[in-house]
């Protein structure tokens, strides 16, 4: 089964509606696996079989709904739109020539070149051509490109919308100003065969020019079975509009058809903010999307060389200067600098790099040159690999909304029903509907219960179809999960399933994994205690010297220990390790012993001097290595595994945010009690091995209910897929992201503290939303169904609604999800 996920930019999508129907269609296709259409996003993320189905008949699939696969082509093909800025031109002719040079280029299906903004935009199939091919060809006629970015679709769908609500609203506002004489003073200026005319030919443009996608939107949407938003609008406002012809006729009838410019004009205003509202809400996105570097210098030969990034190959060695971005991910092979990794883990402090190191692909170098070696590239990067699984989560549906797509399924279909029950009711029982009409006229100065029964029935019919808003309802759940993914994203926090963030929030238990997850996941010296004949440095010396020829881990952590202290080791003779109690030399004629107390009792040395020490250390989870000279016990040396500098304040605000906490280890009890007491675990599973990790898990849902397990992601795998929520903890690049719904890029519990709060903080924003919008639907349409909105100010209200939802979730932003003990802002 060759299964494949991929993400497919569409366009012409309006409402949820719009996508249910895309999901539909793909769903109903062999081979696809799955499908989730987000409306926010304007992507759709589609499994399928490549054995089944093609890139191509998927494609195909969604143009059948009447809406367009961007970078799809026909012939069964990705591509990808940039925008070259081009130099050296002089005229149009020159335009010309480069446009014909690019259109010859193989794999290009589309090239423009604008000789005023010096700019050309070139659709083309990356498997085919490259950026480097289009900058040879442009080189070859005698030109060059400056930069190259990738075309914005958010942004020239945001233009051509401001465009469209502008002339909406050029010939919408003469349209009020003409109508405010008619209806304060009753007077149709100049006459009313003028007027009335004027009113009818000064809408045509609003509806049937600028407002003409959202009437051929309905018009597809209606082709294909189905209904959305844009249907509404588009009987709301043609209604409005037919009254205007007829009374020409004779036909006793209200002239509504500037209601229906200024319902479209408003609709083309809502559209345009919530556009540019979505916009801000994919910020995070585009700009994991910015911060890609555009060209790398490598060595070739000895030489510095600038390619392209996407000539950069594994292996390749980079030069890195300070203050530029590291272009790809890799490990420092020569320097020493320090890197800003924010970008990645949300940290503001600079890291240490030195050789060895590891480098992640657009972080910023600071202060020094390093030398680094390509270990990937391109989609393999860390930062591709957060853009894909970021993409990937805002195209998922948390449970909660699962719901919310229910209602909008039959919300279009029950308000229309609803719709033409109020059109009846008003012309067979009007005295019964219009009852609160006449109470209301005193206080709302557009009800007018003196019109005729048509025009009643017309003007709250009209109200019905434009106050309801589904696109309120749909939006509420995927916008705010977009800003929310977004912003962990920033904070080192990457969702990989939506549904984590609403599992999250009802979690009851987190499960931590000890080693590199609490702790720092390799030993280090601790303690140096000395008996009253020696200095702690002298023991340490001693330690250090003789450790210096063992490769025991314990052995390098003294070692370590000592070197950070800046202690100088001896030299040493016959080295010798003796199995199982420790290892002997010989410093400056005298014999070293370090080990256990079997070996320093072997060789009658009384170690009863630092016995207590000795206990308190172990009861503390340490291992103590007792170090003689000569015949004289002259200290001890403690290595654990210690904490993470931030273990203790995070479980303490975990256990705040009323959270239980549990450890889970392969340790012994002794050893296990002794770290849980040093960060404050309520409970302790020991001496569990990595096969039996699950049935604790298991065992604990059994208990508690919701639980969240937190791992480094590599042997806790199986345990992190059972948890309700599996969090993979790890730093830079070597994070196995396969592993868990939520990972963390930084290797500190803190981001444990900011996932949760996050989670929170999220959930809380889709329940405003939700609320309101069920809210605003539940009350609103039954206000218009007895005709107390008048139109224009119900789709004024219905724009709002929708506006408010997708402001709303921009405010998530705001929230603070550090943990109250952090310095951060």
């Amino acid at each position: 089964m060759g299964k494949k996920k991929t993400t497919i930019q569409i366009s012409g999508m309006r409402c949820v509606s719009c996508g249910k129907t895309i999901e539909k269609a793909l769903k109903k296709q062999p081979g696809v696996i799955s499908a989730n259409v987000n409306v926010a996003t304007e992507k759709g993320i589609v499994e399928y079989d490549s054995k089944k189905i093609s890139i191509k008949k998927i494609g195909e699939t969604i143009r059948g709904t009447g809406y367009e696969p961007i970078g799809i082509t026909h012939e069964d093909e990705r591509t990808r739109e940039i925008s070259l800025k081009l130099t050296g031109m002089t005229c149009a002719s020159c335009a010309a020539k480069i446009e014909k040079a690019l259109k010859s280029v193989k794999g290009v299906r589309r090239a423009s070149v604008n000789f005023a903004t010096e700019k050309a935009t070139v659709e083309y199939a990356p498997e085919v051509a490259t950026l480097m091919d289009l900058r040879k060809t442009v080189q070859s006629v005698g030109y060059d490109i400056s930069e190259e970015k990738e075309v914005d679709k958010s942004l020239v769908e945001m233009q051509r919308a401001r465009v469209r609500m502008l002339v909406a609203w050029g010939f919408t506002i003469p349209i009020i100003l003409w109508m405010l004489p008619e209806m304060i003073f009753g007077v149709t200026w100049p006459n009313w065969e003028i007027y009335n005319l004027g009113i009818i030919l000064l809408a045509v443009p609003v509806i049937f020019w600028v407002g003409l996608p959202t009437l051929r939107a309905a018009a597809k949407t209606i082709y294909h079975k189905s209904t959305n938003m844009d249907v509404l609008i588009a009987m709301g406002t043609t209604i409005a509009f037919l009254t205007g012809p007829p009374i020409f006729f004779g036909i006793p009838i209200l002239n509504y058809s500037g209601v229906a410019a200024m319902i479209m004009a408003f609709n083309l205003t809502g559209r345009y903010v919530e556009t540019k509202a979505k916009g801000r809400a994919s910020q995070a996105i585009k700009k994991l999307l910015m911060l890609e570097a555009k060209s790398a210098r490598i060595l070739v030969k000895d030489k510095e060389k600038e390619v392209p990034i996407e000539e950069v190959k594994v292996d390749d060695v980079i030069i890195v200067r300070p203050g530029e971005k590291i272009p790809t991910d890799g490990v420092v092979i020569g320097g020493e600098s320090a890197v800003d990794e924010s970008m990645a883990t949300g940290e503001s402090m600079p890291v240490h790099k030195k050789k060895g190191s590891e480098a992640i692909g657009a972080t910023v170098n600071q202060d020094g040159l390093l030398k680094i070696k390509a270990t990937k590239v391109g989609k393999d990067t860390f930062l591709a690999q957060v853009i894909k699984m970021v993409e990937e989560c805002q195209g998922t549906k948390v449970p909660i909304q699962e719901f919310a797509d229910k209602v909008t399924g039959f919300f279009v279909p029950a308000v229309l029903l609803i719709a033409t029950a109020t059109f009846i009711l008003w012309m067979v029982v009007p005295g019964f509907i219009g009852g609160i009409a006449n109470w209301a006229q005193s206080f709302l100065p557009w009800v007018d219960p003196t019109l005729g029964m048509f025009t009643l029935a017309i003007f709250a019919t009209v109200a019905v179809l434009v106050i309801a808003c589904p696109c309120a309802l749909g939006l509420a759940t995927p916008t705010t999960l977009m800003v929310g993914s977004g912003l962990g994203a920033e904070n080192g926090i990457i969702i990989r399933k939506g549904e984590a963030i609403q599992t999250l929030k009802d979690v009851h238990t987190i499960v931590f994994d000890k080693t590199g997850t609490i702790t720092q996941g390799k030993p280090a010296l601790t303690d140096v205690v000395t008996t009253k004949d020696f200095a702690q440095h002298e023991v340490l010396r001693l330690a250090a010297s003789v450790e210096a020829g063992s490769e025991h881990p314990i052995a390098k952590a003294i070692v370590e220990g000592a070197r950070a202290k800046k202690v100088e080791p001896a030299k040493l003779k016959g080295f010798k390790a003796v199995r199982g109690k420790g290892v002997r030399a010989t410093i400056d004629g005298k014999q070293i012993l370090v080990g256990n107390r079997l070996l320093l009792k072997e060789a009658g040395i009384n170690v009863d001097p630092l016995e207590g020490e000795l206990k308190r250390l172990e009861d503390e989870g340490k291992t103590a290595v007792l170090v003689a000279s000569g015949k004289k016990l002259a200290g001890v040396c403690a290595v654990a595994d210690t904490l993470k500098e931030d273990s203790v304040q995070a479980i303490k605000e975990l256990h705040k945010m009323g959270l239980k906490s549990v450890m889970i280890t392969g340790d012994n009890p002794r050893t296990a009690n002794a770290i849980a007491r040093q960060v404050g675990i309520d409970r302790v599973l020991s001496e569990v091995l990595p096969d039996q990790k699950v049935a604790e898990i298991k065992r604990l849902q059994g208990e508690v209910g919701m639980v969240a397990m937190v791992g480094d992601g590599i042997n806790d795998a199986p345990a992190l897929t059972q948890a309700n929520v599996g969090i993979a903890i790890g730093t830079g690049t070597d994070i196995a992201i396969e592993a868990g719904d939520v990972i963390l890029v930084r290797g500190d519990l803190s981001s444990v503290v900011s996932a949760t709060k996050l989670s929170r903080a999220t959930f809380r924003k889709i329940k405003q939303n939700l609320f309101w919008a069920f809210g605003y639907n539940t009350a609103a349409i039954p206000l218009a169904i007895f005709g107390l909105l008048h139109p224009v100010i119900a789709e004024l209200a219905m724009a709002t609604s929708s506006v408010s939802v997708v402001s709303n979730a921009n405010l998530l932003r705001r929230a603070k999800i550090q943990p109250s003990y952090s310095s951060e802002k």
